[in-house]
């Protein structure tokens, strides 16, 4: 083998067609295109959309329930941080909050609300843990084995179904503001 005799692989390379130059080329006047319209056109076709027709990303997801309100944590279980103190990313006697977890890789992308300690597997080192939530068993896991676990994210305490809101406190605003007016016309006359 000689370097001239060098070419690339049967059928790697293709060359370009090139369209809309004669009827002899077999691909002359529309093109490969189909005939006349918006499709012939260049740089019409808008993504997504199908003509005022609802768009099947529109059609789809008519399952369930989308909460769109909904937290979006990255979730961390015990087994991927007592991985990263074994493999020594992380050090257990120092406190750790989701920046050392980030830069030590234990985490890849932090999600919007932070954060979010699963108890899959099994923590055998104390540990002083400040992240944006935990669930319950982890918390209490943490808690018996010595450590600390610092919460950033404050939930709303959400209301009981078919329980209204105290309207006292609106009613007693809206008697300060009319007191108000009384007292202003009253200073005019």
């Amino acid at each position: 083998m000689k370097l001239n005799e060098l070419q690339p692989k049967a059928g790697s390379k293709q060359n370009r067609m090139r369209v809309g130059r004669g009827i002899g080329s077999g691909k002359g006047k529309t093109a490969g295109r189909g005939v006349k319209g918006q499709k012939s056109r260049t740089g019409v076709s808008i993504n997504g959309f199908e003509g005022g027709q609802m768009p099947i990303y529109m059609r789809m997801p008519k399952r369930g329930f989308n909460n769109p309100f909904a937290k979006q944590f990255t979730t961390l279980t015990f087994r991927r941080l007592q991985e990263a103190i074994d493999a020594k990313l992380i050090d257990a006697k120092k406190p750790i909050d989701e920046a050392i977890l980030k830069e030590a890789g234990v985490v890849r992308r932090v999600k919007k609300d932070g954060i979010r300690l699963l108890a899959t597997g099994e923590l055998k080192d104390k540990i002083t843990l400040t992240i944006a939530s935990a669930s319950k068993p982890a918390a209490e896991a943490i808690e018996k084995a010595g450590g600390k676990l610092t919460l950033t994210l404050k939930e709303t305490p959400a209301l009981e179904k078919g329980v209204k809101k105290d309207k006292k406190d609106k009613a007693s605003r809206l008697e300060k503001k009319t007191a108000a007016k009384k007292t202003t016309k009253k200073a005019v006359k």
